[in-house]
């Protein structure tokens, strides 16, 4: 599997589906405190961000589950704290984090590229 591909292929996903500050922001939470951090706060996200938060826990299960093969069936939180769960082994663990990542990275940089082309048609 091209992992590259597969973050681009995701990036543009979230781009479509999720704005550009929410996706900024769930970077970074991902980046500096971790995936089950990262879901957290797509959970606890109010009104105005619910359904962007909401499109990416449902992409990033999506992803997981489909695409990599390393979570099951049940909620996204759960899968990843439950015993012999994502949590629970290492490097699983380490290949979500890092693809989930590369793939947020990219859409942001598509999310901006998308931004450009509206204003160029313009």
């Amino acid at each position: 599997m091209n992992l590259d591909q597969l973050c681009a292929e995701y990036g543009h996903e979230f781009a479509k589906e999720v704005n550009q500050v929410l996706l900024t922001k769930a970077l970074s939470v991902l980046q500096e405190q971790g995936l089950y951090a990262f879901v957290l706060f797509c959970e606890s996200r109010g009104s105005t961000e619910k359904q962007g938060a909401d499109k990416i826990i449902a992409l990033t299960q999506k992803l997981f589950k489909e695409k990599l093969k390393i979570i099951g069936e049940g909620d996204l939180l759960e899968e990843i704290r439950k015993d012999n769960g994502l949590a629970s082994n290492l490097d699983n663990l380490m290949l979500a984090i890092q693809v989930l990542e590369k793939s947020l990275i990219y859409a942001r940089y598509h999310a901006k590229a998308f931004k450009e082309s509206t204003q160029t048609n313009q």
